[in-house]
């Protein structure tokens, strides 16, 4: 009964940490607090951005964190909720896990011509493994379900958060 005991518990630590971590990249995003979002991630990390334009591939973590930084900086707010975690853990593996969760991500550009709001819904598949330092994501794809609002918006965002790097 205890040994029992014991690894029901720890599947319970285990679904609140993962939980927990992925909840972090959607904090670390709208805190621009990028090493929050890196610890989020495996080094490398498969990134499956294609529903949303970026093509699926893998990534050094610090190429990742770029490739989101980017964007999302140029944004005046933004705010991303990962609501409705579903975690699955690998029978054969104890150190991974997937966790499926929805997305709410709200964009805020202050000033565009094409409109101040863009909205993208959808879920991501996250493949999660244990690592030394924790549950980390070490595969993701992003599925777009819809979105509303200003259709060009990441793009604007791009040229703002470029034009602020080069000093324009």
């Amino acid at each position: 009964m205890t040994s029992d005991l014991e690894s029901r518990i720890r599947r319970l630590e285990d679904r609140a940490l993962i939980s927990e971590r992925v909840i972090k990249y959607a904090m670390g995003v709208d805190r621009a607090d990028w090493e929050m979002f890196a610890d989020c991630f495996t080094d490398p990390v498969y990134a499956d951005f294609s529903e949303s334009g970026v093509p699926a591939a893998d990534f050094a973590r610090d190429d990742l964190v770029a490739l989101v930084r980017v964007p999302l900086s140029g944004f005046t707010a933004t705010q991303h909720l990962s609501p409705n975690h579903v975690i699955e853990f690998d029978e054969h593996d104890p150190d991974r896990a997937i966790c499926y969760s929805y997305m709410y991500a709200q964009h805020y550009l202050e000033g565009s011509e094409s409109g101040d709001f863009f909205l993208l819904r959808g879920s991501y598949t996250n493949h999660m493994l244990r690592t030394s330092d924790g549950w980390r994501i070490e595969r993701l794809t992003q599925h777009a379900s819809w979105s509303d609002g200003n259709q060009n918006a990441l793009t604007e965002a791009t040229a703002r958060s470029e034009g602020n790097q080069t000093g324009a």
